[in-house]
């Protein structure tokens, strides 16, 4: 063993780079290791299902974008180990041994393991055509098959699922979208703005099936994926499939080394394992949040990069509980999706803006007990980023003062702000 005791961070995605970032730039002086199972430079995920595809219609060449630049590693003295795994922890000899033998002591451990697709029990699946999306690789064999695909099927109306339908549409596909709910992303947004994506979709050219999960899928004459057989026993040509049902945390490691994990690695409001020195950040982490009323999972960008940053303070001795407020977004074509803090199915809601798919602008305002807890935006970036920031400072908006001729999110943060004590 020749590496002295620092901090080994398991996973090369957005948490984990972050935190690598934030201590350096917090002063930690210590070894920092990064262990990334997947080979090459670590990149960005989410413009996989977006831009990357974007580019391969244009018939442009895509590239990943990278989380940083070549040189990053080497000038914050960062220990970057890629195309290898962890694949053990010793929590009592606080050591990490990696798939190639290596093995890492630590002082301080970080889970940012992320998560993997939800696989599809379905009879079928095997058959060449069907495709997850979640790597660079997964993009990468999309995007080629797109460019001889005529009919995609596409299971579950998340926000992949409908960011990758939307890419294949404007490539002339015949897309028909299986979802077993009643409404596309319905975990995620009101029933009220699931209902007009359902009604907006459709009005571009998506055949949206909700209500209608899959059963099974059936091979053509070439062997490979032809059909996609629903639950309600409908057949629809496939020659190119897309599952996006979901993820599950990739805390399996973190379970054999014996910490807690239930639907991710359980941590406490510090981001802290039951052991002191052993973190969870990033979709792997079910962490006490404040905004979803209790233990919460997350699956976004901000969260990975904030549960980052504040681990880094939380290792350079300042404690305290996370309480940054979520917030997300999705872009599918012409729809640019933006959600500040975490909407619940009972919450009142007003929508601001005009609606009209074929020109939209317009949030959702989103009340409990008359004030306003979360906003949901369609094209709407100003009310989103006032929205953010009227949320995260705790400033009370009422559903009268709301609904007032000539209210904006805008001036009403700035008037808070101007009156609020120095």
């Amino acid at each position: 063993m020749t590496n002295p005791p620092g901090t080994v961070i398991i996973g090369g995605g957005q948490a984990g780079l972050q935190a690598a970032a934030s201590l350096r730039e917090g002063g930690y002086a210590g070894p920092v290791t990064i262990v990334a199972e997947e080979p090459g430079q670590p990149y960005q995920r989410p413009p996989l299902s977006k831009d990357f595809l974007k580019a391969a219609e244009n018939g442009s060449t895509a590239e990943p974008l990278p989380l940083r630049g070549p040189s990053f590693f080497a000038k914050q003295d960062l220990e970057l180990r890629t195309g290898t795994a962890a694949t053990g922890v010793d929590r009592q000899a606080r050591t990490v041994t990696l798939a190639d033998g290596t093995v890492l002591p630590y002082t301080s451990l970080i889970f940012a393991t992320g998560a993997r697709n939800r696989e599809l029990p379905t009879p079928g699946i095997d058959l060449p055509g069907i495709h997850g999306l979640r790597t660079l690789a997964d993009a990468e064999q999309l995007g080629a098959a797109l460019g001889t695909a005529r009919n995609v099927v596409v299971v579950g109306a998340g926000f992949i699922g409908l960011e990758f339908a939307a890419a294949a549409l404007a490539r002339g596909c015949h897309v028909t979208v299986l979802e077993f709910a009643p409404r596309p992303m319905g975990r995620a947004l009101t029933p009220l703005l699931g209902d007009w994506f359902a009604d907006a979709h459709r009005q571009l050219g998506l055949d949206l099936r909700l209500n209608e999960g899959i059963a099974a899928f059936e091979a053509g004459d070439d062997g490979r994926v032809g059909f996609a057989i629903s639950t309600t026993g409908d057949r629809y040509p496939a020659d190119l499939v897309v599952a996006g049902v979901g993820v599950q945390p990739n805390d399996q490691l973190a379970a054999e080394a014996g910490l807690e994990v239930a639907n991710g690695i359980v941590v406490d409001a510090n981001l802290r394992t039951a052991d002191p020195d052993i973190y969870a950040i990033g979709d792997c982490a079910n962490f006490p949040c404040e905004h979803a009323g209790g233990p919460f999972r997350l699956e976004s960008v901000q969260n990975a990069t904030d549960h980052a940053r504040h681990v880094a303070q939380v290792i350079l001795g300042e404690d305290g509980p996370y309480r940054e407020l979520p917030w997300f977004w999705s872009t599918q074509g012409p729809f640019r999706l933006q959600m500040a803090n975490i909407v619940r199915a009972d919450d009142e809601t007003v929508v601001v803006g005009d609606p009209d798919p074929a020109n939209p602008k317009f949030s959702v305002f989103c009340f409990r007990d008359g004030i306003l807890a979360a906003v949901e935006s369609v094209n709407h970036p100003a009310d989103h980023l006032s929205a953010r920031k009227i949320l995260a400072a705790g400033l009370q908006i009422t559903r009268e003062e709301a609904l007032a001729e000539g209210f904006s999110l805008r001036a009403a943060y700035k008037e808070r702000m101007a009156l609020a004590p120095v």
